[in-house]
């Protein structure tokens, strides 16, 4: 354990020195990056020390161990300028094997209007584009301390007839260090080889000779550069305050280094009340929109074995103005 310790603390040095070498644009399947479920929005996505439901195959595998039966969720993003995403995830636990999972996030769009350099304005036709991943994870608590948990997801992207298509893996550790109740969570997210569109709108002709020789054109197709996937890294640490006995109020701080942007921070808290009711607040630092986030929950027995979740987040996105996201669960 004092291994892994040093080696997250070397990860987030090595983080800050590549810091300030911003690779804006450089990767694609951008919606990989909008965070599910609201209460780790509401805690401004400080998370993946404190994940420990059916969204932890999102922010980090190995906080599936804290599902101790079964467990589904739905989360609607009311993404900006009219995009949607919806996720829906499942989780299982086995017991003496370890916690199955599966997951599928669908981001989708209105039809824009098609335009091309000679009719700028349209071309009185339509296209639509769309995202989506579906995938598996399993988790496992290996010691009293330490819990592993990995996913493997297929990924897919549509803009009118092009499609690209690829694999991704993510990788989580949850570390319970002992000293009350503080615990430390790592993930390493989107890992996987460059993705590239391909379809039938990359076809073209050729004619080497410009039209002065008597042979007809050839075909061809126009090649399309690769993207890498927006792979992201996460290091944090949670901790829970006991303030009175029915009341506990929970602190969680992340460093996030993704390969397409500088290094960023965010912290959250919550406030629980009788483990029923739940108030969040969280800000993200040294991010170009993101800042300040808020949310609530409700945790409620609907029969004898199952119990409902409902959370909201609201969160400031800047000049892009603000994102909304609901959610619904059972625990059962």
């Amino acid at each position: 354990m004092k291994r892994l310790i040093q080696i997250a603390f070397v990860c987030a040095l090595a983080g800050g020195v590549s810091a300030d070498f911003s690779k804006v644009g450089s990767a694609g399947a951008q919606f990989l990056k909008i965070g599910v479920g609201s209460r780790y929005q509401g805690m401004g996505e400080a998370s993946v020390a404190i994940a420990n439901d059916v969204y932890s195959m999102y922010w980090n595998p190995a906080g599936l161990v804290e599902i101790n039966n079964s467990a589904i969720g739905f989360t609607n993003v009311n993404w900006v300028l009219d995009i949607d995403l919806n996720y829906v995830a499942y989780a299982k636990n086995f017991q003496d094997i370890g916690v199955f999972g599966v997951a599928a996030s669908i981001l989708s769009m209105d039809k824009q209007e098609i335009t091309t350099f000679d009719q700028q304005d349209g071309t009185g036709n339509q296209y639509s584009a769309s995202s989506y991943a579906i995938g598996v994870s399993f988790a496992r608590q290996m010691t009293a301390k330490f819990a592993f948990g990995a996913s493997i997801k297929y990924i897919g992207e549509r803009i009118h007839q092009e499609r690209s298509e690829g694999l991704g893996f993510d990788f989580g550790t949850m570390l319970y260090t002992g000293f009350r109740s503080l615990r430390m969570g790592m993930s390493m997210t989107n890992l996987g080889r460059d993705m590239r569109f391909e379809g039938p709108d990359l076809d073209v002709t050729f004619d080497p000779q410009q039209g002065q020789g008597a042979n007809s054109a050839i075909g061809a197709k126009l090649k399309s550069t690769p993207y890498d996937l927006p792979l992201m890294f996460r290091f944090g640490l949670a901790y829970d305050f006991n303030l009175a006995p029915k009341s506990m109020l929970t602190l969680s701080g992340e460093l996030k280094h993704p390969n397409d942007n500088v290094r960023q921070e965010a912290v959250g808290a919550e406030f629980g009340y009788n483990q029923q009711f739940f108030l969040r607040t969280g800000y993200k630092f040294n991010n170009d929109e993101q800042t300040i986030a808020f949310g609530g929950g409700l945790q409620t027995n609907i029969t004898k074995g199952t119990k409902l979740t409902i959370d909201y987040a609201w969160q400031d996105f800047g000049r892009l103005q603000t994102a909304q996201r609901f959610s619904v669960g059972f625990v059962f």
